[in-house]
């Protein structure tokens, strides 16, 4: 079975975007040697994406090239979109469909956020993993990497890193 395993960054306050969804705070973290944070290992690990509306319009928002073409590609949203060259929107039987995606043969998937998605497939049971970024950083407004109101959910620690940018990497299972 495919597992779900959401990869994604927070400020030490647990924001994962300022309040209009943006993300370029992140930038604002020195990293003087460019480090990936095992981004391009985790990036070849997935076959699939799930992201929620906001999420995606975010994305379409930075002006570049779609950034995870060649995978396949789901957005869910609450009300009807047309599919494009990338992405397929799920608006119907959210769960059902991920539950079912899940026994598909293929690689991992790769849970992008935001907030309510988050919590939704937290609630639904159907995250594996957490990879965790805890940036070295304090955002006064933002969205939550678990929106709305998570259900108490208990976790092991997989493993912990520490980075010379002050970024602490955690991955947690559920």
């Amino acid at each position: 079975m495919r597992k779900i395993k959401l990869y994604i960054a927070t400020s030490l306050n647990g924001k994962i975007a300022s309040k209009d969804g943006a993300v370029d705070w992140l930038e604002s973290i020195p990293n003087p040697d460019a480090l990936d944070y095992g981004y391009a290992d985790f990036y070849k690990s997935v076959d699939a994406t799930i992201q929620g509306n906001s999420t995606y319009q975010q994305i379409l928002s930075w002006g570049i090239d779609f950034p995870y073409a060649g995978k396949q590609n789901y957005v869910l949203s609450r009300t009807k979109h047309e599919n494009t060259e990338h992405v397929e929107f799920i608006s119907d039987n959210q769960i059902e469909f991920i539950q079912e995606l899940k026994k598909q043969s293929g690689g991992d998937i790769w849970l992008i956020g935001g907030g309510q998605v988050n919590t939704m497939l937290l609630n639904a049971k159907l995250i594996d993993e957490i990879f965790v970024f805890v940036m070295p950083i304090v955002l006064s407004e933002g969205i939550e990497l678990f929106e709305a109101i998570p259900d108490m959910t208990h976790l092991t620690l997989k493993s912990s890193q520490t980075y010379p940018t002050g970024v602490v990497e955690m991955i947690y299972n559920l």
